[in-house]
């Protein structure tokens, strides 16, 4: 069997995994996290509207990967409550909590968000 084709199922199974539990919960607003080699990317998500309520990335920002997270967590976090969003349902997707996944979750309780 195609070890690459292995790898893609595994983690579609496990995101699957993770949102069965996030998506349909209408009261709360998601948050993607996207990761790939370069950067990171992060929606806030009404799913009952189908729309991006908040969205950024990494892009510009100084230091090491992990670090980088944070302060996205924490610009997206102070974002959000401008926008009236003070709970969250964390959508890691087939990451494991740990890395840059954990950092940016910090950042936005840092920043007051309840995930």
């Amino acid at each position: 069997m195609n070890t690459e084709k292995n790898k893609k199922f595994n983690a579609a199974a496990r995101a699957k995994r993770v949102r069965r539990s996030i998506v349909g919960r209408v009261a709360l607003i998601r948050v993607s996290v996207r990761i790939s080699l370069n950067g990171m990317f992060a929606q806030f998500i009404d799913d009952a509207k189908g729309v991006t309520l908040v969205s950024g990335r990494d892009k510009g920002l100084s230091g090491n990967k992990t670090e980088r997270a944070g302060v996205l967590g924490e610009a997206l976090g102070k974002k959000a409550i401008e926008a009236g969003i003070k709970k969250v349902a964390f959508d890691r997707g087939p990451k494991q909590y740990h890395g840059r996944v954990k950092a940016f979750a910090e950042g936005l309780r840092k920043a007051g968000i309840t995930v």
